[in-house]
Formats: structure tokens, C-alpha cells, sequence
């Protein structure tokens, strides 16, 4: 039987094999930004089957299950799990070409020790075989990351969430380190008006303090801040369609703020100028605790109203959306920049004809100590394939450093998603082949080269998180 997922797969030279085997493959895993359910690792979760691990929230598949025709009630509806799993076998062939199709047998693979492609007559034996494996205590939650090599997780959590979980985490010495990154997309939205004035009284009750004022919510927000702080939380990340940094005054927001609780409805100038207040708020924030902080934009949401009302957020109708983020992304940073107010700081979109952008715009603001320090993050989303990620690599190695890279991540909802890192760390590996085949790069240089890998797969995000 021929085996698809071998040791050298995708490594299609000899440097990229050496640099791959030597270096990165030995490396451990940061995951530092995903988001897996804090309360599954506390609980160290056992699944019932594979469906439940591998396609609940999942919705990477669920895309292309609707693409393949799959009705919904297989895909989010009362199925049964051994039902929704034999339509995915029965899409995984037609996946050929999109990355689920590597990501499906990498994970059969390097999880489960199944190198059998997925396919309608191979669904009961792997099904079965995968199921069984799940009810033994080496594949639960905290040992399926163990399993994967994963030294630290950093779960994407809300400012008005209690983290209790994280605190359960903390007293079970678990060989993974797990962290809350804190998320404060609800505390933005102010163009959700019913749905942010709901948020603004669960974040008053999980500060213990009443929220009236626009200086009453920055001081909730800095008590959540601190205790997010005490509970190992270093970096922060936000979802934005684009970054936010008109002209205001403190008055100007006092004022949106206050007709917003009252009832009201604010504007579109008003939401900008309240968006562009508190996101500033918050960078301080994130800066007075020397935090890393993430950027995530050009993402439209829930765009599918029909499936929105059925299904809510989440569940596979977002897309990419095409912003022009370079006058008011050098406007937001340039401004905490001369302040002395500007952390390290990671930069993505969702459109790759954003990686230039970035990547010029977050080297305009580099400065030492910090190597990298602002710096163009990794291919996310729809682009964390192939194509996606040589791009990005190719744009920040051409406008930037790419030795000083931090890496990837999973940005992923399952547990089994580790080998996506094992996934770029080839991608990578066989681009820096490829140069050296090509005389682009010194083989002699190959010591250099490899430990450029391990710092890329590795080091450089620890270094660069502290942890």
C-alpha cells in the first residue's frame, strides 16, 4: 500500500530534508494563539468519538462539506456523529488540493499512527479505530497535546470571562503551560448597540463595579486587565475589519459613550471615534504590562444572513475583506509610538495582498532592544495553506527579517490540529531548500541555516513572549 504522509513529505529537495530533520522537526510547539476550550483542558476532556474531536465547531470542514453538497442536517444538525463522519469521508477525496486534504491524514497520521487515506470504504475502520483510541487516558484533552510535544497554549478569552478554568488549570501542574490571551472585541463593537450595552453589564459585574462612564468602563477594563495579568496572560489579540485611529476628544467619547447606555444609537462617525479611543485605551494597557499585541483584519463576518439566524458566529460564513488598512495602521501606531507607548506587536490579515503592507508598516516602527518587535504574523485563516504561507514568508522575508519570525500557529478550535505546525515547518524548510538548490542561499551556511529553523519553529516566540 503506498503511504502518502511519509518522513519526507512535502520536502521535495535535500537541504530541506537535512534542515527539516535535524532542526525543525525536534522543536516543541508554542501555540500562542488558538481557541481551544480552557474548560476541556481542565477537565481534561475524554471525546466519545472522532466526530466530536475532529468535526464539532470545525467549520474549516463544514465549508467544504456545503461545497460539496452535503445537506446541513449531516454537517450542524441531529445526525447522528457516526452519520456527519461518513459524509466527511465521503468529501475528504474531494478535498484534493485544498489543505484539509494534508491536515486530515497528517492528523490520522501523527495523532492516531493511521496512514490509510480517508475515503467512503476506509470510514467505519478508521472511525472505529480512532473512537477506540479516545476512550484511553492517553488521548484526553491534556494528553493529546502532551502527545503533540505542545509546551505552551494561549486560550483566546473575553476581559468579563471569570478564567476560572485557567485557575483549575494552574493548581494541576499539566506538562503543557496553558495562559489566557485576552480579547476585547466585545468592548469594541459599539455598532452592536442592544448586544454592547448587554456586554457592558456583564463586564461590570465580572469587575465588581457599576459601568455609567466612559471613564468607569477604562477603569473596569484595567481591573480585568490586571487580573488577566496575575493569571500569566501576556498578550492580547483583536478581530477587526481595520484599524481604527480618528481624530477625538475625551469629551467627544464621554459623550458617544453616555448616549449609547441611555438607549440611543450612535453614528458612523461616532462609532469610529469611539473605536479609535478605546482601542488606543487599550494598547496603553497592553504596554504598561510590557503584553505583546495582535492584530487581526480584513475579515467580513456572518455574511450568510439566513445561516446567521439559523446557526450564530462561527460556524463558517465569514470570508476575506478588502480594506485599505496602510494610512490608518501607521496612523494607530505612529500615534502610541510617540508616546513611548507602543509594544510589541504582531500584525495580520486575512487578504494577502495586505502581506506587503504590513510588513513595510510594522518595519517602519522596529526599534531595539526587541528583535522584531513589530512584525508581520503568520499566514491566518483561509491563507494558512501552502500558497498562503510561502506568500507571507516570501513578503517578510523580502521587506523584513525572516530569521527574526516568531512562527506559527494553530488559530484552531481542536485538539488535533497540531500537525498544522508540523504542516509549516516543512513549508518552511522546503522554501529554504529550495534557495540553497538554487544558489539563492551559501550551503556552507547550513549551521546557520538550521538554527534560523529552530528559531523560526521555536525559539524566537519564546524569546519574544517570555515564556
Amino acid at each position: 500500500m503506498e503511504q502518502f504522509i511519509t518522513n519526507d513529505f512535502m520536502l521535495t529537495n535535500e537541504p530541506a530534508r537535512e534542515l527539516y530533520h535535524e532542526s525543525a522537526a525536534r522543536m516543541p510547539i508554542i501555540d500562542y494563539h488558538c481557541h481551544l476550550d480552557p474548560k476541556q483542558i481542565a477537565e481534561n476532556h475524554r471525546f466519545k468519538n472522532l466526530s466530536e474531536v475532529w468535526l464539532g465547531g470545525d467549520h474549516y470542514k463544514w465549508r467544504a462539506m456545503r461545497g460539496n453538497g452535503i445537506p446541513e442536517e449531516f454537517i450542524t444538525g441531529n445526525r447522528t456523529d457516526y452519520e456527519k463522519f461518513e459524509k466527511w469521508a465521503e468529501t475528504v477525496p474531494y478535498t484534493m488540493r485544498n489543505p484539509l486534504y494534508h491536515w486530515t491524514h497528517l492528523e490520522l497520521s501523527r495523532i492516531f499512527g493511521i496512514d490509510k487515506l480517508l475515503k467512503p470504504d476506509t470510514a467505519r475502520e478508521i472511525y472505529d479505530a480512532c473512537t477506540a483510541m479516545l476512550q484511553t487516558e492517553e488521548f484526553r484533552a491534556t494528553k493529546l497535546m502532551e502527545r503533540c510535544h505542545v509546551e505552551v497554549v494561549c486560550t483566546t478569552d473575553d476581559p468579563a470571562d471569570s478564567l476560572c478554568y485557567h485557575q483549575q488549570i494552574q493548581t494541576q501542574g499539566l506538562k503543557t503551560k496553558v495562559y489566557p490571551a485576552w480579547r476585547p472585541d466585545k468592548v469594541v463593537a459599539m455598532e452592536q448597540a442592544e448586544a454592547f450595552r448587554a456586554y457592558i453589564q456583564k463586564l461590570s459585574e465580572a469587575a465588581g463595579m457599576e459601568i455609567r462612564t466612559y471613564d468607569e468602563l477604562l477603569e473596569a477594563l484595567r481591573r480585568r486587565h490586571d487580573f488577566f495579568a496575575s493569571m500569566g496572560c501576556r498578550l492580547s489579540d483583536h478581530g477587526m475589519d481595520n484599524f481604527y485611529a480618528d481624530a477625538y476628544t475625551e469629551a467627544e467619547v464621554r459623550t458617544i459613550f453616555r448616549k449609547v447606555m441611555e438607549g440611543k444609537e450612535a453614528d458612523e462617525t461616532e462609532i469610529r471615534k469611539y473605536k479609535s479611543a478605546i482601542l488606543y485605551e487599550l494598547a496603553v494597557m497592553d504596554w504598561e504590562k510590557g503584553w505583546a499585541q495582535q492584530y487581526h483584519i480584513s475579515v467580513i463576518r456572518n455574511n450568510n444572513t439566513r445561516m446567521f439566524q439559523k446557526l450564530g458566529v462561527d460556524t463558517g460564513f465569514d470570508a476575506i475583506l478588502e480594506v485599505n488598512c496602510a494610512a490608518a495602521g501607521h496612523k494607530f501606531l505612529d500615534r502610541l509610538d510617540k508616546e513611548g507607548k507602543l509594544t510589541k506587536t504582531i500584525l495580520y490579515s486575512l487578504n494577502p495582498k495586505d502581506n506587503e503592507v504590513l510588513a513595510t508598516m510594522a518595519y517602519t516602527f522596529n526599534e531595539a532592544p526587541v528583535p522584531g518587535k513589530i512584525q508581520l504574523g503568520a499566514a491566518w485563516w483561509f491563507l494558512d495553506q501552502e500558497d498562503g504561507m510561502r506568500k507571507q514568508l516570501n513578503a517578510l522575508s523580502a521587506l523584513g527579517l525572516l530569521s527574526r519570525f516568531i512562527g506559527m500557529l494553530t488559530d484552531s478550535r481542536s485538539f488535533l490540529s497540531y500537525p498544522r505546525h508540523e504542516y509549516f515547518r516543512r513549508i518552511l524548510c522546503n522554501l529554504i531548500g529550495e534557495d540553497i538548490e538554487a544558489g539563492k542561499l551559501p550551503r556552507s551556511e547550513m549551521d546557520f541555516l538550521k538554527q534560523m529553523v529552530a528559531d523560526i519553529s521555536y525559539y524566537n516566540a519564546k524569546r519574544y513572549f517570555g515564556f
